[in-house]
């Protein structure tokens, strides 16, 4: 195996928060379903008259071959699989109350600090990377912060699926910069910004909440490490993947703001993709700056022991695999979660690297990945230690 360069910080402890309610693919199609069929019969005399097209049912077998998912979880259920409402139900917290995307970050927080045994006077900063916050500001990070007792700073940052690459990245110029150990949480509650509507995407995403403890590696660990041998991010401007929903939303209404403020601001505001043109252009991206990165970093690509890359799409990561490698690669090289959680957005490569690295051994190398919209994509090489 090559030499690599010394690494002077190193990820110690990762947690992980799986909300307790899963939705299966049935479960979701039968909702669908059932939604269609309602619309079609409203809608019989336009389609009848070729004004509008009907709309057309998914399938449990669809979804799978499109994605690989099979399920996922999500904060609220009864909500998604209520035809009448089609979204989850998170009524709204007081001020003085800890926030709904804070609490699922606070929970993964400390399961991280319990395997790195360490207390909120041994953290200085903490990272809230994320694809949506829940507001502007106060930011999150301050909140959880806050939550935790963490007596230091805090801020967000949102680099859509690949935030909590780049949320590395920042944790390690943080700790170069005199830090000595940075929390940095994903707290992704997806299935609020999905069109349960929209045949196309509304098996897409689950919610969870992933946290990563970075330190600096100026001397023994005292338990698990993972020394950071490369960072490498790129972001390339691209309409295929956005949500529009902002604080300018109701300030493009013609009449002015609505009176009733439950008004639907809009399916047109949450999630799209062109997905044809994501998966032609995203795979080549990521399969060049994973194999450039690990050039660059001394790796050969036959030497990377696993792959845990962002988890969207089953046969994406199998082309970017396949680029990188020259070959197919195993499901243990490159380990699969989207098919239980979906889509998780920036935490989806966390989950993948906090489930299967168990069996890796001293030495061995691997690759964290996360890419998406913006396009966006971070690699980091990371090498087992203790």
């Amino acid at each position: 195996m090559p030499e690599t360069s010394s690494a002077d910080v190193r990820i110690i402890a990762t947690g992980l928060y799986t909300p307790p309610n899963a939705i299966s693919n049935d479960e979701l199609v039968a909702a669908f379903n059932a939604y269609v069929d309602r619309y079609n019969t409203d809608h019989a005399r336009e389609i009848e008259t070729g004004a509008i097209e009907p709309m057309q049912k998914s399938s449990s077998e669809f979804i799978e071959k499109a994605s690989g998912i099979k399920s996922r979880y999500a904060l609220d259920k009864e909500g998604v699989l209520d035809i009448g409402r089609m979204a989850p139900h998170l009524p709204a917290r007081a001020d003085n109350e800890l926030s709904v995307l804070a609490e699922i970050a606070v929970a993964a927080a400390r399961e991280a600090m319990r395997k790195a045994d360490l207390g909120p006077g041994d953290i200085d900063g903490v990272i809230c990377a994320a694809s949506n916050m829940q507001r502007a500001y106060p930011a999150m990070a301050v909140e959880i912060q806050d939550a935790l007792g963490i007596d230091g700073y805090g801020f967000d940052m949102n680099v859509a699926c690949a935030s909590a690459t780049f949320g590395i990245e920042t944790g390690l110029g943080l700790i170069r910069a005199g830090a000595r150990r940075i929390l940095m949480v994903n707290p992704e509650i997806c299935t609020a910004h999905l069109n349960f509507r929209n045949r196309d995407c509304h098996f897409i995403f689950g919610d969870v909440a992933t946290a990563v403890i970075l330190e600096r590696a100026d001397g023994a660990p005292s338990g698990e490490a993972w020394d950071i041998l490369g960072t490498r991010l790129k972001t390339k401007f691209s309409n295929n993947i956005r949500n529009n929903f902002g604080f300018l939303n109701h300030c493009e209404r013609e009449t002015g703001v609505s009176a009733d403020p439950q008004t639907d601001p809009g399916t047109d505001k949450l999630f799209m993709q062109e997905g044809r043109k994501v998966f032609k252009e995203v795979v080549p991206m990521v399969g060049e700056l994973i194999s450039s990165h690990l050039a660059d970093v001394g790796v050969a690509a036959a030497d990377i022991r696993r792959f845990w890359l962002h988890q969207a799409n089953l046969s994406m990561n199998e082309f970017i695999a396949r680029k990188v490698l020259g070959r197919d690669a195993t499901r243990e090289e490159a380990p699969v979660v989207l098919d239980e959680y979906a889509n998780t957005s920036s935490a989806g490569s966390i989950i993948a690297f906090h489930k299967h690295r168990e069996d890796l051994a001293v030495g061995d190398i691997g690759v964290i990945c996360g890419f998406g919209a913006g396009y966006s994509a971070g690699s980091v090489v990371v090498r087992k230690t203790a």
